[in-house]
């Protein structure tokens, strides 16, 4: 992917953050919980909050630079706190390009 724009690594950093959120509650504390085993929650959580700041920075960025509503960025904001959401948000995103 590339990262010339502010929109590129929007949908960059999306994708990292949208995938470790699904390491963590799908891999990590599975093995936290059900097999006793929580250095992953603490690797991958690690990761996933430094990707989740930095999402909301670039979301941020991104905001300024194409003059969304704050509408368009609550809903990118909602959406990295579930799970798939920054995937669907990135649906949006390539389906209504500025």
């Amino acid at each position: 992917m590339k990262w010339d724009s502010p929109l590129a690594r929007l949908r960059s950093v999306g994708f990292l953050e949208g995938t470790s959120f699904l390491l963590l509650l799908g891999i990590a504390m599975p093995l936290k919980y059900l097999a006793g085993q929580p250095l992953a929650v603490t690797i991958i959580g690690t990761a996933h909050g430094f990707l989740w700041i930095l999402y909301l920075a670039v979301l941020a960025i991104a905001w300024r630079h194409y003059r969304w509503t704050f509408g368009r960025v609550v809903m990118g904001g909602v959406a990295s706190v579930m799970p798939f959401g920054p995937f669907l948000f990135d649906r949006s995103l390539r389906h209504g390009e500025d």
